[in-house]
């Protein structure tokens, strides 16, 4: 008989599969007393170091499947797992208490989860969930229990689970993970968003009955409306069907802008460029009729090898991008590694705040070889295509004189060793409130600008967005940081240059109109993104656009903001 559950609509979309039940091996952890507290406290200092290369490697594949913004949910867990307090009162326990190490992780962890569940603030019982993902991970390595790879599962399913853990969300394959369900959680925990990263339909906190449904039953979810029908009859299928046929009208409008240039109502002209981790990100580049690639982060060929990769290596993965994408732009960022990114045969010093440290050019510029080598390895790659390099975390007009002063002594070695140098362009990142402020005198010298808005956001609001405690300040609807791109986009116009914004705002479709308004050059985003956003920016007109853009900026706040752009963008859908 047909049953309806209603519960937290996470991730739109419609989906007809067979339940899959996740059900996780049972760590049955019981006190036991022992006499050697050295060793426990050994055996747990080994787990967290094997649990901490697993959350490496898990983070380094949502950075290339999923994007920085939601791979930085494994720099959290990193955070929990090498909390001083956490470990240092894990191993009181231990100590003083003469116990096992399984047992007293479990107790310790299980007090911060609760600590946090206990709070008012939504976004804060969420992050209880990261402390029992990471817990879970540890105690499995103590327990010896194998952790399930959702990655294999080999059939359509829609997944049922109490809870999905980031780890868990990042490992499914939308080819056959369909959706999933889950008894608690809400519509900003870490597995839903990502479920909207990986266009999976999802549904949120709609309690233990769930469990009641047998594996292998057929079950429908309504992603958009937070909808779940268990043994659907053949008039609900078919009233979802419609929905779903209508849902697919709409993406396959969406499908038509893939051969189109991305351009406004009134023939207004801009790009729109996808963002990728390594040559093998080409396919979705293609897949969704991206005009360029605006964001290659080089970091990636870094950070999965062994040691500092040769100038030849580096030249082979762009000149395949290069002659992929033949004339159209590849934007190459050089080396953006420190802060959350980190090397495993090369050790950053340690500093109180990493982020405002030794990270990206500033290691380049210190040690000339790693940027020598990377220049080199650009430069002879830019024979093969349409190559820009874009340098990370320029602060002053004095660092990019000097990085560019590298790049023109490497192209004359290069020549005189007779090898083909191609036409190059020198941009920078915007990123750092002093370049927004600077933009007009860095516009004389740099041949574009690509704006990052994760770290501009960051760094205007001086706030972490991984922080709990200020997490409200991340705010890309704030005046504040609107005005800072239109100052950006104004300078390099002044100039006859061009800027571009690679950061989660671009694939925002609230903000798309306000940025044809400015006149944005480039959008860079996920591929996945490319379509929705070019359907936009066909329905806009460019001159009501900049009236937006003066009424916008004349406003105070990120909600007053928010409810105009949602406002005019219902209008013109």
């Amino acid at each position: 008989m047909e049953k309806l559950l209603k519960g937290i609509a996470a991730s739109e979309g419609i989906a007809i599969a067979k339940v899959y039940k996740l059900e996780k091996a049972k760590l049955n952890i019981k006190k036991i007393l022992i006499n050697d507290f050295q060793k426990e406290i050994t055996k747990l200092e080994e787990a967290l170091i094997k649990a901490k290369e697993q959350i490496n490697n898990l983070k380094l594949k949502a950075l290339k499947k999923l994007g920085e913004e939601k791979a930085a949910i494994f720099d959290a867990h990193l955070g929990i797992l090498l909390d001083p307090e956490l470990k240092e009162q894990v191993f009181n326990m231990i100590k003083n208490e003469k116990i096992n190490a399984s047992y007293a992780f479990l107790i310790i962890s299980k007090n911060f989860q609760e600590l946090f569940a206990q709070m008012n603030d939504p976004y804060m019982k969420e992050r209880a969930s990261d402390i029992k993902d990471v817990s879970e991970r540890v105690l499995s390595i103590l327990e010896g229990k194998e952790i399930k790879d959702l990655s294999l599962i080999n059939q359509e399913v829609i997944i049922l689970a109490h809870d999905l853990t980031p780890s868990e969300t990042s490992q499914l394959n939308p080819k056959f993970v369909k959706g999933f369900v889950t008894e608690i959680g809400g519509k900003t925990s870490h597995s839903a968003i990502m479920a909207r990263t990986l266009q999976i339909p999802a549904i949120v906190g709609i309690g233990d009955e769930i469990f009641k449904f047998k594996d292998q039953s057929q079950i429908l979810i309504d992603g958009t409306d937070g909808i779940l029908i268990c043994y659907p009859d053949q008039k609900t299928k078919k009233l979802y069907q419609t929905k779903k046929e209508q849902e697919l009208i709409f993406k396959k409008e969406e499908k038509t802008f893939k051969n189109k240039s991305s351009q406004s109502k009134d023939g207004w002209k801009t790009k729109i460029a996808a963002n990728i981790g390594s040559p093998d990100d080409l396919v979705s580049y293609h897949n969704f009729g991206a005009e360029g690639i605006g964001l290659f982060r080089s970091e990636f060929l870094y950070m999965e090898s062994e040691n500092w990769p040769t100038e030849d290596e580096q030249f082979n993965a762009y000149k395949k991008v290069l002659q992929d994408l033949k004339s159209n732009l590849t934007v190459i960022r050089t080396l953006d590694i420190g802060g959350d990114k980190t090397l495993k045969y090369y050790q950053f010093p340690k500093e109180m705040n990493p982020f405002l440290g030794y990270r990206a050019i500033r290691v380049q510029l210190d040690q000339k070889k790693l940027l020598i080598t990377q220049a080199r390895a650009l430069l002879r790659a830019s024979a093969y295509g349409n190559l820009g390099i874009n340098l990370p975390m320029i602060a002053t007009v004095d660092e990019f004189l000097e990085v560019k002063e590298v790049f023109k002594k490497v192209e004359n070695d290069l020549k005189k060793e007779g090898i083909k140098i191609g036409k190059y362009q020198l941009g920078i990142m915007v990123e750092i409130p002093s370049t927004v402020i600077l933009a007009d005198k860095f516009a004389k010298y740099s041949d574009f600008f690509s704006i990052g808005t994760n770290d501009l956001i960051q760094y205007t609001f001086a706030v972490d967005r991984m922080s709990k405690s200020v997490s409200y300040l991340y705010q890309p609807f704030n005046p504040a940081i609107l005005k800072s791109i239109k100052t950006v986009i104004d300078s390099s116009h002044k100039y006859n240059k061009w800027t571009a914004i690679c950061g989660e705002m671009a694939s925002e479709e609230k903000l798309a109109p306000l940025f044809v308004g400015m006149g944005l050059d480039e959008f860079s985003m996920s591929a996945t993104s490319v379509l929705k956003i070019r359907r936009i920016i066909s329905k806009v007109d460019k001159k009501d656009a900049e009236k937006l853009v003066e009424k916008v900026l004349n406003l105070e706040t990120s909600q007053q903001v928010e409810k105009i752009l949602t406002d005019y963008l219902n209008k013109i859908l």
